[in-house]
Parts: C-alpha cells; sequence; structure tokens
C-alpha cells in the first residue's frame, strides 16, 4: 500500500485531498498540520501536529513516505495577503525549503506542489481580458508578495528536480472554493466572503471594487481530482488547475443572491483591496496533459458552499 502524506491535511483542499485519496481504499494517508480544526473532514489514518517552519519537524513528518502532495501555506484572500506580505514570505519560504530538502533527505519519490495563478503578471491582467497560458508566467510580475513567494518555489522545485533527481508536479491553482473553507476572520476569498454577507444581509451588500473585476472559479472537489490526474502523470511542469469560465464579481453575486431570492443595494468600496482586474485560466495545456477538465457547475459549486455557510452560520449563532 503506497504510503502518501499531506501537509496542510486540516486545511481546504487538504482536507478534501485526504478524503479523496481514502476513497481509493489503496492508500495509507497520513497529514500533518499545525492545527487540527474540529470540522476537518480529512479522515487521516495517522496525523501530525507540527509546525513545518521547523526543518527538523519537516524532516520528520516526510520520513517513510512515497509521495507527498504539499499543500501547508500561509494564505487567504486578496484582503489577507496584501496586508501580511512579510509573514507570508517568511513563513511559507522556510516551509517550502524544508519540505524540500525533507524530501530529498527521505527519498521520497514524488512531491506536489500547490502554486497559484498570484504568479502572472500584472502587466498582463489589466487592461483586457486574457485566458493565462501556463508561458505566460514569465518575464515575472508576480503578485506583489504572495505571487514572487509562489513562482519562488516553482523554481526551487525544477532546481532540487535537475541537481538531485526529485520528482515535482506543480499546479498553478485558479480561485478554488467550496464547502470547509474560510468564510470570515479576513482569510476567507470572494466567493465565500459573498455567500456570508448575503446570508447575513437585510437590506444592502458592500463588494469590494467596483465588481467588474473579471475571475474564473473552481470546485474544490474538480480541484482535488485534477491534483491527483497531475501527480499521477508524466508532466512534470506548472500546469493550470481552474475553470476557464468567466465572471465579474457582480455576476458571481447574482448568482448567490438567486438561492433565496435577495436583491440587495450594493454598496462598493473603491478603495479595498480587489487585485488585478482582469484573471481568467486557460485551460488548453491542461485538457492535453490529463485528459481531463472541471466538471463542476459554478452554480451547483456556489449552491453547496451558500448551504454549507449558512448551516456554520447557524449553529454559531445558536
Amino acid at each position: 500500500m503506497k504510503r502518501i502524506l499531506v501537509t496542510g491535511s486540516s486545511g481546504f483542499i487538504g482536507s478534501h485531498l485526504v478524503d479523496y485519496l481514502k476513497s481509493k481504499r489503496c492508500y495509507y494517508v497520513g497529514g500533518v498540520d499545525i492545527v487540527q480544526r474540529p470540522y476537518e473532514i480529512g479522515k487521516c489514518d495517522e496525523f501530525v501536529k507540527a509546525d513545518l517552519r521547523q526543518a527538523n519537524m519537516a524532516s520528520a513528518v516526510v520520513r517513510g513516505f512515497d509521495e507527498v502532495y504539499h499543500l501547508a501555506a500561509d494564505m487567504g484572500g486578496i484582503g489577507y495577503i496584501e496586508t501580511h506580505k512579510a509573514k507570508i514570505i517568511h513563513d511559507n519560504a522556510l516551509i517550502n525549503l524544508n519540505i524540500l530538502e525533507g524530501c530529498r533527505r527521505g527519498g521520497v519519490g514524488r512531491l506536489f506542489f500547490s502554486s497559484s495563478a498570484c504568479v502572472y503578471p500584472g502587466y498582463i491582467q489589466n487592461k483586457e481580458l486574457v485566458n493565462l497560458k501556463e508561458q505566460d508566467a514569465y518575464p515575472a510580475d508576480c503578485e506583489d508578495g504572495y505571487g514572487w513567494e509562489k513562482l519562488n518555489m516553482e523554481r526551487n522545485c525544477r532546481h532540487y528536480a535537475e541537481d538531485y533527481g526529485l520528482s515535482v508536479r506543480i499546479a498553478r491553482f485558479h480561485n478554488i472554493f467550496g464547502p470547509h473553507g474560510a468564510y470570515d476572520g479576513g482569510r476567507e476569498k470572494a466567493p465565500a466572503a459573498l455567500c456570508r454577507k448575503v446570508i447575513e444581509a437585510a437590506g444592502e451588500i458592500e463588494v469590494w471594487g467596483d465588481g467588474e473585476q473579471i475571475r474564473s472559479f473552481c470546485f474544490v472537489e474538480d480541484c482535488v481530482r485534477g491534483i491527483y490526474r497531475l501527480m499521477n502523470s508524466d508532466y512534470d511542469h506548472p500546469l493550470n488547475i481552474g475553470s476557464d469560465r468567466a465572471i465579474t464579481i457582480n455576476g458571481l453575486l447574482d448568482i448567490i443572491e438567486g438561492f433565496e431570492g435577495k436583491k440587495l443595494k450594493r454598496v462598493y468600496d473603491l478603495e479595498a483591496p480587489k487585485g488585478v482586474r482582469f484573471r481568467n485560466s486557460d485551460n488548453t495545456l491542461m485538457k492535453g496533459v490529463l485528459g481531463w477538465e472541471p466538471t463542476t457547475s459554478l452554480e451547483e459549486g456556489l449552491k453547496q458552499t451558500y448551504l454549507w455557510i449558512k448551516e456554520r452560520l447557524s449553529l454559531e449563532n445558536r
């Protein structure tokens, strides 16, 4: 039975990935995280609470595993990553280098790294809608802080593959959302934040920016299927994993309001963090490499997310 470790196993994507791997019934799945959340859905065969910023801890937890799916990171939505740049770079650089070196020393067979669409240059995302291809990452002009940290780790993975023979797979995630993600506290992303706001709103709702920012959103269950396919492929370059359906934030809000027939007055905060103007995934290479693309509609994914957040808020208010 292949032994697989998921870092960040108590996190949003990590916990869904643990459940997906366990559903295969052919893997021993270990998990490591700095916390173990009370509503964690992942059911690891073993779980270790560890701070991967400590090199000795990282080396110890990866030892004995055949593959490592590395999702542990300090991250959040645009409001968080624009206001915690130094902390994100510091923590994630330590975590990533420690995991890389631990995998090298521990003889891990393959490492998966979760990168981000934030590596793509701002200069091609602020004039018009462009479907971002993997080769568009250079010349580099990443999201300040978080994006540069992700691109740097991509390069580190490449060098460890070239110099030490470590087998690495890299996915660039495009706005992953779904149940069990953050929905308040500052780390939430747009779909979860808007679901929470609509649920709580009576007459009006605050929207960051003018609402005409364009993004694509990928449901978490599709994301983990894509991760698994990539990890078991022969492709060893960065690959987009996301939806190629572009939508404005206003359009996203239209869908969410429709779940309960609400029509709220929109108050636009033009000074709030809002990121690049346009961002959408080009899935041409992903379809060719994996023979696959996401299948969950944005409406269905949002509905599942909305209902989960509504249930959580109801429990909190009892």
